[in-house]
């Protein structure tokens, strides 16, 4: 963004007063910056992402998968769940794009989908 564009969004803060009319001048500029720097697609994935995490048995389930590739069942197993429970924190975790899946037969098979990005949010939770 241009310096004069970011001088004007400066001004209602550094004046220590925000009104309507100041939030109404500088609205296009504002939303602007907001459009360049998140579009409303990149904050949906985004939030997937985080509301996906945002479940202790989901990150549970991950750490399970740190270990190696697992089937439903082990999962089951493990944290003490239903079928139904199991499957639908696995589907979150999948729609966030957290986890793969791939069927044998009539068994399901998780693991993560890309291991350094788990690493990296261990990292930060523990």
């Amino acid at each position: 963004m241009n310096q004069k564009v970011n001088e004007k969004l400066k001004q209602p803060a550094e004046s220590e007063t925000c009104s309507l009319e100041k939030a109404t001048e500088h609205a296009n500029d504002l939303k602007v910056f907001v459009d360049k720097e998140m579009s409303r697609e990149d904050a949906e994935v985004k939030s997937k992402f985080f509301k996906a995490l945002a479940d202790p048995t989901r990150l549970r389930i991950l750490t399970l998968l740190t270990m190696r590739e697992i089937c439903v069942c082990e999962v089951m197993a493990a944290l003490e769940l239903t079928q139904p429970t199991a499957s639908h924190h696995l589907g979150i975790l999948e729609n966030a794009g957290l986890v793969k899946k791939r069927k044998e037969g009539k068994w399901v098979f998780y693991k993560l989908a890309d291991p350094e990005k788990f690493e990296f949010i261990r990292s930060i939770v523990v």
